[in-house]
C-alpha cells in the first residue's frame, strides 16, 4: 500500500522525534500498523537502552476486596455481606511479602477497594508494620481512587493526608484508576468512579511530594480514537509539568486492554482486539515523547503479543507480578503470573537482553540467560519453580 505524501509526512515526522499535536496523533489510527510500529520501534531504540528489556520482580497485594464503587467493569470488589469479601489484617499480609523476599522481590504494589469501615489507622499501622518487618520492601500503594476516599472520610487536606502516608512509609501512588481519562467515557463505565480532574489532582500532588507515580490507559470501552489521543495527550501535558516543575514526573507507562468476562459491562462494551492494543501501543511510544519507559502486558494479552509489543513500542515487560488479583477476576488472557525465566525466555528469544530493574527502571542485574533458560524442569508457576530461579538470578 502506497501512503499518501500527507501520511509519508506525518510518519517522517513522528519518527525525528518532534511532537504530535490531537491532530497528527488521531490521524495515526488511520495508518498501516506496520508503518506506525516501525515508527514507534525506531523511537524505543532512542529513548531507552536499545538491546535490553527491563522487568521488575513484585507482588500485587490487595488488603481487601471490600468497595462501595461498585465500577461496572470490575468484577474483584465485594460488599461486605458476600461470603468471601476480606480485610486482610498485617500478618497475613506481611507472611505474602516474606514470600516475595524469598524469591528477591523488591517492592509490593498495594491496592484494595475502597472500604468504608477502615479507618485512617489501619493505613497507617499497615505501612509502618511493612516497614518495620521488611525494611527492604518498597510500597507503592492506594490508588487515586482510595487516595480520595481518605480525604473525603479523615478530615485532612490532600496533602496533609499524603504527609501522613508517608511518615508511614509509603513510597509511591500506582496509577489505577486511570483507564480513560476522558469523563464522559467514564460516566458510562462507572457513575461513581474517580473523574480525571481528581485522579491528575492527587497524582500531581504525590510527584510534587518525591513520591513514585506511573500513568496508565484501559483500552475498550467503546471510546473514539480521538478519545484515546486526548487521553495521551492529558498523561503528556502531566508529565510536562511534573519534570518542569518537581523533577519528578511518571517513572513509566502502562497500557492494556478492558477485560469483561465477569463483569457487569459483558457483551456491553467491545472491549479491544489483540490488533488494537499493539495499535495503541504504538502510538502510546510516539506520542508520549517525555516517558523513554513504556510497558507490555502479558497478563491482559497473553505472553505471545506481549513479545510482539517489544517491536510495537515497549521496552518493559512490567513485572512477575507473583499475585495478581484484579485482571484476572474480569478473565485476564492470561493466569496471574510469571516467573522469572519465563520473562526472561520472552527477552531473549526477541532478541534482547532481559534485565531486572527497581521501580525508577533502573537495572539491578542481569539474569544468567544460560541457567535459566538450560534448566531441565518444566515451566512452573509455584514457589519451588521461583526460588529454583532466584539461584541463577543471585
Amino acid at each position: 500500500m502506497k501512503l499518501s505524501p500527507e501520511a509519508s509526512a506525518l510518519l517522517s515526522k513522528a519518527a525525528s522525534g518532534e511532537r504530535l499535536n490531537h491532530a497528527e496523533i488521531t490521524a495515526l489510527y488511520g495508518l498501516p500498523l506496520p508503518e506506525v510500529a516501525a515508527v514507534a520501534h525506531h523511537l524505543r531504540l532512542q529513548r531507552s537502552a536499545p538491546d535490553t528489556v527491563t522487568f521488575l520482580i513484585d507482588r500485587n497485594i490487595n488488603y481487601t476486596n471490600i468497595c462501595n464503587v461498585g465500577c461496572n467493569f470490575c468484577a474483584f470488589y465485594r460488599t461486605k455481606r458476600q461470603s468471601d469479601s476480606y480485610t486482610h489484617d498485617y500478618a497475613t499480609i506481611s507472611a505474602k511479602i516474606t514470600e516475595l523476599e524469598q524469591v528477591g522481590g523488591s517492592r509490593i504494589l498495594m491496592q484494595g477497594g475502597v472500604n468504608p469501615e477502615l479507618p485512617l489507622e489501619y493505613y497507617t499501622g499497615l505501612l509502618q508494620h511493612i516497614k518495620e518487618h521488611h525494611p527492604s520492601i518498597r510500597i507503592e500503594a492506594f490508588s487515586p481512587e482510595e487516595v480520595l476516599f481518605m480525604e473525603k472520610n479523615f478530615g485532612l487536606d490532600l496533602d496533609s493526608l499524603l504527609d501522613v502516608l508517608i511518615t508511614a512509609g509509603l513510597d509511591g501512588l500506582p496509577g489505577a484508576g486511570g483507564e480513560i481519562l476522558e469523563d464522559d467515557v467514564r460516566k458510562k463505565a462507572a457513575p461513581a468512579r474517580i473523574g480525571s480532574h481528581d485522579w491528575f489532582r492527587i497524582l500531581d500532588a504525590a510527584q510534587r511530594k518525591g513520591l513514585y507515580t506511573i500513568s496508565t490507559m484501559v483500552i475498550g470501552f467503546g471510546e473514539t480514537v480521538e478519545q484515546r489521543a486526548s487521553h495521551l495527550i492529558k498523561i503528556r501535558d502531566q508529565q510536562d509539568k511534573a519534570l518542569r516543575e518537581y523533577n519528578n514526573g511518571f517513572a513509566g507507562f502502562a497500557m492494556w486492554s478492558l477485560q469483561t468476562e465477569h463483569t457487569r459491562l459483558h457483551g456491553k462494551a467491545p472491549g479491544a482486539s489483540a490488533h488494537e492494543y499493539l495499535q495503541q501501543l504504538a502510538i502510546s511510544r510516539i506520542a508520549l515523547d517525555n516517558q523513554p519507559n513504556i510497558q507490555a502486558s502479558w497478563p491482559g494479552q497473553g505472553f505471545k503479543v506481549a513479545q510482539a509489543s517489544l517491536y510495537y513500542g515497549a521496552s518493559d515487560l512490567g513485572s512477575t507480578m507473583l499475585e495478581e488479583n484484579v485482571v484476572s477476576a474480569a478473565g485476564g488472557h492470561h493466569r496471574h503470573n510469571a516467573t522469572v525465566r519465563e520473562l526472561v525466555r520472552i527477552a531473549h528469544d526477541a532478541g534482547f537482553k532481559a534485565a531486572i530493574r527497581n521501580s525508577h527502571f533502573q537495572i539491578l542485574s542481569y539474569p544468567d540467560v544460560n541457567a535459566l533458560l538450560n534448566i531441565n524442569a518444566q515451566l512452573t508457576i509455584s514457589q519451588g519453580a521461583e526460588l529454583e530461579e532466584t539461584r541463577a538470578v543471585r
